[in-house]
């Protein structure tokens, strides 16, 4: 049986006349997660795309994030 079948309408709970909470299919509510997850993540790489990249060489990097003998514990 396919899962479009099994999932059920959202319900939506009532306080004071209100709406105020939603129950929702655990399939649904994770597929939710995902694209709010999918959202910010394309955010992030929009604002990353609008700063210049800046590249250094590898002896660069590795020099600037070595870890120090006096640093360690």
């Amino acid at each position: 049986m396919s899962t479009a079948v099994l999932r059920k309408t959202p319900e939506i709970v009532m306080r004071n006349g209100r709406p105020a909470a939603v129950i929702l299919d655990i399939a649904d509510y994770e597929e939710m997660l995902e694209r709010l997850d999918d959202a910010d993540d394309l955010k992030i790489l929009r604002s990353m795309r609008k700063k210049g990249l800046k590249f250094r060489s590898l002896d660069d990097f590795l020099t600037e994030y070595r870890p120090r003998a006096s640093s360690l514990p």
